[in-house]
């Protein structure tokens, strides 16, 4: 792991990746956020050494290293999920060359389902807190104690201060922001009536397939860390209709420009 992680660094710092400060991961239909980029250098996943490559037709594939505001950034244009075939140390590995690049931060966006029916499609839910569903750990691999704590400590896996910042941003911008828990699963099938009412049961507000194993990585590493979920769908199990992936995009998309003006004014702060 150590040397795919400084073989992967070494490219990327003789592509211009220079000591970014704030690492990035777009999630679906958040692929607009580029566009308020400076961009110093960019590199496709498939040309950077032991990256996984994004299949997901909707994820793009790319990493991008340039400024907001004055603030050096590196942006995951598409992620990686266990759906896809990948491990958990292969969906993770983004974060931990970020980290050795120089982040001291990671903002991570997705989207979800609302389990907490008082939330509504369209709008945004910032993660206080996760379950983790998806039936292992990022960290459950032998030598995982040379890159950081094995026994990492999960009591806070939000950065409190940054999710503060994020709140009064929102409020401030007159933007709806939820905040409840996140509940990771491995998909890519859809939930069952009888798992969102288990899924509510357990405490969760939101469901999705990715974030929480990234979330746990920025935690063994140190990084400060923070998340927010755009609610693409409402999950009322008696009242369940067929999902429409078209329209969960869409609703990512109709969502985007709040979370843009949140990671952005975030990032002034930072």
């Amino acid at each position: 792991m150590i040397k795919y992680i400084t073989e992967s660094t070494e490219y990327l710092q003789n592509k211009g990746f220079d000591k970014p400060e704030i690492g990035i991961i777009l999630g679906t239909g958040l692929g607009q956020f580029i566009n308020e980029i400076d961009i110093i250098a960019q590199a496709s996943y498939n040309h950077i050494p032991n990256f996984p490559t994004a299949t997901v037709e909707f994820h793009k594939g790319k990493l991008i290293f340039g400024t907001i505001a004055g603030r050096k950034v590196i942006v995951m244009q598409g992620r990686f999920h266990v759906y896809e075939g990948y491990t958990l140390q292969d969906v993770t590995f983004p974060v931990r060359i970020m980290e050795k690049l120089g982040i001291k931060t990671l903002l991570v966006s997705n989207a979800a389902g609302a389990v907490n029916l008082d939330f509504k499609k369209g709008e945004l839910m910032l993660i206080d807190d996760h379950i983790n569903l998806q039936g292992s750990s990022p960290l459950a691999f032998k030598g995982v104690s040379d890159l950081g704590t094995r026994f990492t400590d999960m009591s806070v896996p939000y950065n409190t201060e940054i999710n503060t910042k994020i709140e009064s941003i929102a409020k401030a911008n007159g933007i709806k922001l939820h905040k409840g828990v996140y509940a990771s699963v491995v998909g890519p099938q859809l939930e069952t009536r009888a798992e969102y009412r288990m899924l509510k049961i357990i405490g969760a507000d939101a469901v999705g397939m990715s974030t929480v194993p990234e979330i746990i990585v920025a935690n063994h590493l140190g990084l400060k860390a923070s998340a927010i979920s755009v609610l693409t769908d409402e999950c009322d199990p008696d009242n369940l209709k067929p999902v429409n992936i078209q329209e969960i995009i869409e609703m990512a998309n109709k969502a985007e420009p709040h979370m843009i003006t949140i990671f952005k004014e975030l990032i002034k702060e930072l």
